[in-house]
């Protein structure tokens, strides 16, 4: 029995059912393990990135530990983006890279990279290279502890001639570390002292706001119960979104730049606000600093008022902090609170509905209208989401309202692109009985998503449902950053950094052996959608959209901006310009006239 063998033993142990990488010299020893072994499943990617972006996206849908392995130098370079996703996001993931031999270290060999310090700041505290065959249990049971109760990657840096050693027998003798595979969940009961100090801070809040991120993650019933006692408003991360029924009329959307106007209207008209769970970084669309009273939820203490000044703070689960809240709270005494955020969340529903009417140019489709088709589809029951970053993930905010048991999920704080197809896989590999949906702009499907398309077209046959289905607005242009161009820089598109190559992604996808449609006129859009649902093979539905359909804040805060957006508009080249500036005052004006706000 090798290194290589106890290393795959171990992860069987911890109940890794497969590890996503590409093979090189630096981890062939491992290769050989999982061969010999015949578990875990190893998923080979196209791109070390991606197989990192599989891993991070395994523990963003299952709740476990993603395991990725890739070899040295280059391919570990490769890996950064998806561990820091995954380190952004508060995910587990262990990676296992290979290294030279511990010989040639220090000499400048070939693909000789040093690994220890380039994973030091990705790592959530365990970063270790192995210096012996003996250190291998514990290298890995501490990085799975580390990986699962610091929600982020750990790292195991192994090399070649200790992956390819005799196995050890670890003793008790000196300098032997004898540990098990074992990880216990922390169940952090909230201290009374902090719960009721917090009570006493909401108690006689008339307006009060929840901002739930991942932290409520499988608390909705008691979120939920809390708001219908208090009357409080819910608002949403983007990594909260799919953890709350944003049915509910109470539930009035994500925050920030890309949310929702009734989110606008929650954070910025409550007396109160409360944050389960969420550290979301756009600090502007929070309550102004100080103008309300705040409490904050969070299992990590560190969390505590970093985004906002808090009151309170309690450091404990967010099922329990909002059971205990509920019954030290008085119940809501009147109903006018509530009947604002259902008029605020009625308002936005109708926004988003008019605006996915706006017709575009000749040739393409709305990209709201596009979401807005899919939104009875990715409600079901069993379909599973990924989005990538983008343009995409603006209409998925405002056109899809998700609930609890609909996973859906993104590179939220990392913001990386590329990531909805390998994250669609390891969705599809974990749950193979369920159809999967994915959304991404040209500019990802470019960058990462067609290489990954190739790992669809070669695993889809293995899958008990063969759906897997990636839609892409194809508009010729990264719309997300010319839109900022605008907004934040108020200057006119750059073409020559926002201009993308023709590339047609749905012959590319009859050419794998999927199936590729192009739509380019809204009326076919819904049988497109319906035929893709029901598909006996993946399908890439490539719709032509408009790149000048316009990506604005919320106006109820951010109205001020419009001046300078149509300033920068009024620089760009006509006819485009006409056409851009008519979108922009329908778009504005939908909002503006029904949020009460003025004219266009």
């Amino acid at each position: 029995m090798l290194t290589s063998d106890l290393i795959v033993q171990r992860l069987t142990e911890w109940g890794v059912t497969r590890v996503f990488g590409y093979s090189g010299d630096g981890n062939n020893g491992l290769m050989g393990a999982l061969q010999r072994a015949g578990r875990p499943e190893f998923v080979q990617a196209r791109h070390e990135e991606s197989a990192a972006f599989m891993a991070a996206g395994h523990a963003k849908y299952t709740g476990g530990a993603g395991v990725v392995t890739a070899t040295q130098g280059p391919g570990a370079v490769h890996l950064l983006t998806g561990l820091y996703d995954a380190k952004a996001d508060s995910v587990p993931v262990v990676a296992l890279v290979g290294q030279q031999d511990r010989s040639t270290l220090g000499s400048g060999y070939q693909q000789e990279v040093d690994l220890h310090t380039l994973f030091q700041d990705v790592a959530a505290g365990f970063a270790q290279q192995l210096s012996s065959p003996e250190q291998v249990p514990m290298a890995i049971d501490r990085a799975f502890r580390q990986a699962l109760a610091r929600r982020g990657p750990a790292i195991v840096i192994v090399p070649q001639d200790v992956q390819e050693a005799t196995a050890p027998d670890i003793g008790q003798e000196h300098g032997q570390i004898p540990t098990s595979p074992v990880c216990g969940s922390v169940d952090a009961v909230p201290p009374p002292e902090a719960l009721a100090e917090a009570a006493r801070v909401l108690s006689g809040r008339s307006r009060l706001t929840v901002l739930a991120g991942q932290g409520v993650a499988g608390a909705w019933p008691e979120l939920a119960e809390f708001a219908e006692h208090t009357g409080a408003a819910i608002v949403t991360s983007l990594l909260g979104k799919p953890h709350v029924d944003e049915t509910a009329p109470f539930v009035a959307g994500t925050m920030g730049h890309l949310g929702t106007p009734e989110s606008a209207v929650a954070l910025q008209e409550c007396d109160a606000l409360l944050i389960a769970g969420s550290d979301d970084p756009w600090t502007e669309y929070y309550p102004p600093p100080g103008s309300v009273p705040a409490v904050q939820i969070d299992l990590d203490p560190a969390r505590l008022g970093n985004r906002h000044p808090v009151a309170v703070g309690i450091a404990a689960d967010a099922a329990a902090s909002l059971r205990a809240l509920t019954a030290a709270l008085p119940a809501a005494g009147h109903d006018g609170w509530r009947d604002r955020i259902r008029t605020a969340v009625e308002t936005g529903r109708e926004v988003a509905r008019q605006r996915a009417e706006v017709p575009t140019r000749p040739g393409t489709v709305n990209p709201e209208a596009v979401f807005s088709h899919w939104r009875p589809h990715a409600d079901a029951d069993d379909a599973v989401l990924a989005i990538d970053v983008g343009s995409c993930v603006y209409w998925y905010v405002r056109q899809l309202r998700t609930r609890p048991g609909v996973p859906a999920h993104l590179s939220s704080t990392l913001a990386s692109m590329g990531c909805a197809v390998p994250y669609g896989l390891a969705a599809k590999l974990a749950w193979p009985h369920r159809p999967v949906y994915a959304f991404a702009g040209d500019g990802a499907v470019q960058m990462l998503g067609i290489n990954e398309l190739i790992t669809v077209s070669r695993l889809w046959r293995q899958w008990e449902d063969p759906r897997f289905v990636l839609t892409v607005l194809n508009n010729g242009d990264l719309a997300e950053v010319s839109w900022e161009q605008r907004e934040m820089e108020g200057m006119p598109r750059f073409a020559e950094s926002q201009d993308l190559p023709v590339f047609d992604v749905a012959a590319y996808a009859t050419q794998l052996g999927l199936t590729g449609v192009a739509v380019d006129d809204p009326a076919k859009l819904p049988d497109a959608i319906g035929a893709a649902v029901t598909a006996d093979r993946p399908v890439v539905l490539d719709v032509r959209t408009d790149p000048d359909t316009p990506m604005l804040p919320p106006l109820y805060q951010d109205r001020e901006k419009l001046p300078g957006i149509r300033e920068a508009l009024g620089g760009e080249a006509a006819p485009h310009r006409e056409h851009a500036l008519r979108l922009l005052e329908e778009y504005a004006g939908i909002e503006l006239r029904l949020l009460g706000l003025g004219e266009s």
